[in-house]
């Protein structure tokens, strides 16, 4: 829940009720005080037993002043944003195989590692959305159309071996184009100014060298669409991959591309991540797989006032029965 606003302000001032009340509890115990008992051994104790009554009579009168307060709120219908599931929700997971995933500076290697958290997210996940599954090196691949069968995303993601260059932006326009066919199928219609339920994960390990489309070509279709990409870098500055043995040996240098990673993010207003461990990306996966597939929406909580309201009244009431039995 973020923020509170007031459909109707201008009934706020009813709130100037609950001081009105607060100031007639505090005269009428000062009226009660005036009549102390007038006797010498008495005395004293009357007097114990009167402040003891005059504190417990407050906490009737500030359930019910907390009571009239969400009551004159009510009136105003406050509403806020609260973060609530989507409907029909298709999500796409796009996975670089590339020879850089190859390289070990993320133990046993990038792309086991990435294996590994996405089947992290794959558990995480709520079971009513749909994961499909593109992979592209040179060129991109659809390996699973959405689907809510976790078993066949699975089984998806055993056959993933590192092959040749990375074409980050037809790996992206894979998934938009797989999202989208599968929202239209489903016969979800997109609101004017909202988002599809639909989302992508990106993750790659470096720099684009291969393929058509440049990543932020790809990130702008995304954003016409309407589907956030939440984006992973994956891998340290210091990765290597090596070719050849012995004396034939090249290292060549895979540093990850987290500038492009995180401009495609900004640009479809999804997240970002950095992830030069397993365990760093595994809890991406696991983080994304639990806040994934929600967005954002104005709701009225004029019952949820209304309800708090109705309760401290109760509570009012039964701490008023109280104090006044206890004591004589």
């Amino acid at each position: 829940m973020r923020g509170l606003s007031f459909q109707w302000p201008l009934l706020l001032p009813a709130l100037l009720v609950v001081p009105a009340v607060i100031a007639a509890g505090v005269l009428v115990d000062r009226r009660r005080a005036r009549y102390p008992v007038a006797f010498t051994n008495l005395g004293v104790l009357a007097s114990v037993v009167e402040e003891q009554r005059s504190r417990r009579r407050w906490v009737p009168i500030a359930l019910f002043a907390l009571a009239l307060t969400f009551a004159a709120g009510a009136l105003a219908r406050p509403q806020t944003t609260l973060s609530v599931p989507e409907e029909n929700a298709t999500v796409v997971l796009v996975v670089d195989v590339s020879g850089s995933m190859r390289a070990n500076d993320v133990e046993p290697t990038r792309l086991d590692a990435a294996l590994a958290a996405m089947r992290t997210f794959l558990d995480r996940l709520p079971s009513r959305f749909k994961v499909g599954l593109v992979s592209f090196t040179t060129e991109a691949e659809v390996l699973s159309e959405p689907t809510r069968d976790r078993d066949v995303i699975r089984e998806s993601l055993s056959y993933l071996q590192p092959e040749a260059g990375t074409a980050i932006g037809d790996g992206l326009q894979a998934g938009i184009q797989l999202a989208r066919r599968t929202l239209d199928q489903d016969g979800v219609v997109r609101q004017p100014g909202e988002p599809f339920p639909g989302a992508i994960v990106l993750l790659s390990d470096g720099a684009q060298n291969r393929g058509r489309l440049q990543p932020l070509k790809a990130a702008a279709n995304a954003q016409a669409a309407g589907i956030r990409v939440n984006t992973v870098a994956l891998g340290t500055p210091e990765g290597v991959v090596t070719f050849g043995f012995g004396r034939y040996a090249n290292a060549i240098p895979v540093p990850p591309d987290p500038a492009t990673m995180r401009a495609i993010a900004r640009e479809t207003s999804g997240e970002t991540f950095s992830a030069e461990t397993a365990s760093k990306l595994s809890n991406v996966y696991r983080s994304l797989g639990s806040s994934i597939g929600r967005r954002s929406e104005l709701r009225e909580i004029t019952s949820w006032f209304a309800a708090a309201s109705a309760l401290l009244l109760v509570a009012a009431f039964g701490a008023g029965r109280l104090v006044e039995g206890r004591l004589p």
